[in-house]
């Protein structure tokens, strides 16, 4: 199972556990009963604190493994073989058992030891998924810290019949003693948040309590990181307030222009970008939804939770999410068939037919994707041509199981009550309507700019995006903007962090300006 390179890592982490641990292993004929089997004596060869034991009483899913500390019940437990994007989720579960101590904030460990109650959390994933690891790590830990609580991943693609009998349709999907509790990345904090029903009062009236900060970027993506490091080495007081760090870069897979760096994912570029904010001395809050600005002297940011913070200078780098369809449908088979994400969602869908919405360069790659593994793939491209790159289009058109549709316009997503049964469009250029029978709608149609909240407050264009100047000013003094939430052309992660950063001097230049004019004044 292992080659001999990552044995070898392995084999270094595993140096790390202070306590004997016990793997449990659930088997049954098959051949990934086998596998997971190989994989577990190989583990447990490494150290002599790791100790096998092989259960065929069909009491648990097989193949699963269990992890604990020697002589406790297992809590945390692998239903599938945990490699690919899980492998460090099955490595971290091993450490910790083994009382390595997590790296986690140690207000948000005291607060899942005292969490009381009974928490039983089952997480279907697929392999390929690079959300899915987050939420998965997160609930083991809680499981290792509190007796109260267990975790078990299921990978999806192994468990298929078990997937169809619960209706799941998106990965990451968490229940919680049996019923839903969430779909998507979920933080730590984000987690506790939910089940701990007195932590997001406690959380807002210690932000009330803040003093004013000097620049306080609302957003923490790469221009929200940029903008926080440019500040904060202006020795003045920063804070970053976003509902997530990393923002939509943390759904990214593979990414190929980010200059000097030939090869990178989203989450380690994240992790970076969070590794080098926390060097400097940047007051970071998340889990935080903005919801109101107003400008009253101070700059005041409202915030959903019901906190409210205040600064001299704003910097708005709240990104972009996924552009919906809006067609009839939608909404209600979003996580039951519609999904955005092909590289998470798409294993679940093995074997079956899918359409993809949108040719652009998202679109053909999503298609290509999952053309090696659904059964077929229909693309409803609404213009008379595919924007996508050349190669892109000719790799795609060289797919025996991928259908190119020209001029066709979604109009409605078709389900039984319980999941996508297909879609409706219409032929633009014949003015005829059709019907797709399939079992999931991959949307990759672009972009939209999060600036709900500030309509009304803000002066913005047409599409929704922040109006800004080459200093990243808006029309409010003080309030600056930065990154895909504005109208700079070009939405690339590299062009935000530019922003970013001069968004960052801007509002300095105007801290200088402010402060000298004020001084004039008196």
């Amino acid at each position: 199972m292992l080659d001999a390179n990552l044995k070898k890592q392995l084999d270094t982490y595993l140096q790390n556990i202070v306590n004997p641990i016990e793997i449990l292993v659930s088997t049954d004929d098959s051949a990934k009963s086998k596998e997971l089997l190989s994989l577990c004596e190989e583990i447990a060869e490494l150290n002599s604190k790791i100790s096998l034991q092989v259960l065929t009483d069909g009491r648990e899913r097989a193949p699963s493994m269990a992890i604990a500390a020697q002589g406790q019940a297992p809590r945390v437990r692998f239903a599938g073989i945990p490699m690919g994007h899980e492998f460090t989720s099955l490595v971290l579960a091993l450490l910790q058992a083994g009382g390595y101590p997590s790296k986690a904030d140690p207000e948000l460990i005291e607060q899942v030891k005292q969490l009381q109650g009974e928490f039983h959390f089952e997480t279907y994933i697929s392999l390929s998924c690079q959300n899915c690891p987050d939420v998965v790590q997160a609930l083991n830990l809680m499981a290792i810290l509190n007796p109260n609580v267990t975790s078990v991943m299921i990978d999806g693609a192994l468990f298929q019949e078990e997937v169809a009998e619960r209706e799941i349709m998106a990965v990451p999907t968490v229940l919680l003693n049996g019923k839903p509790f969430g779909q998507g990345r979920m933080t730590l904090k984000e987690i506790v948040a939910k089940v701990d029903s007195g932590a997001a009062k406690r959380e807002a009236a210690a932000l009330n309590e803040k003093d004013p900060y000097d620049v306080l970027i609302v957003g923490g993506g790469p221009a929200g990181a940029a903008a926080a490091i440019y500040a904060a080495r202006k020795g003045i007081r920063t804070g970053i307030v976003a509902e997530r760090f990393g923002g939509q870069v943390m759904d990214t897979v593979g990414i190929e222009n980010f200059i000097s760096v030939n090869y990178t994912e989203g989450p380690k570029l994240v992790a970076s970008l969070e590794q080098h904010v926390k060097e400097y001395d940047v007051d970071v809050m998340d889990n935080q939804r903005a919801k109101k600005l107003r400008k009253d002297g101070l700059i005041e940011i409202d915030l959903e939770s019901g906190a409210t913070l205040k600064s001299k200078s704003v910097i708005l780098a709240t990104g972009a999410r996924w552009r919906e369809m809006n067609v009839p449908g939608e909404q209600e088979y979003r996580g039951k068939g519609v999904a955005y994400c092909p590289h998470c969602d798409g294993p679940l869908f093995k074997g079956k037919r899918v359409a993809v919405i949108g040719g652009g360069n998202s679109g053909i790659e999503a298609a290509i994707d999952l053309a090696g593994i659904v059964a077929h793939v229909t693309v409803l491209e609404f213009s008379d041509t595919l924007r996508a790159d050349a190669v892109l289009q000719k790799k795609a058109a060289s797919m025996s199981n991928i259908t190119i549709i020209k001029m066709a316009q979604t109009t409605e997503v078709r389900g039984d009550g319980k999941k996508v049964i297909g879609l409706t469009y219409k032929d633009r250029e014949r003015n005829e309507i059709y019907h797709l029978d399939l079992e999931g709608i991959f949307v990759q149609i672009g972009l939209i700019p999060n600036t709900d909240w500030l309509k009304g407050d803000l002066e913005l264009t047409r599409f929704g995006e922040i109006e800004v100047n080459s200093h990243g000013e808006t029309h409010i003094p003080g309030v600056f903007a930065a990154g895909d939430v504005t109208n700079v052309p070009y939405k690339q992660i590299i062009i935000a962090m530019g922003n970013g950063a001069g968004a960052a001097l801007g509002a300095f230049d105007y801290l200088i300006r402010s402060s000298v004019e004020d001084e004039a004044a008196a």
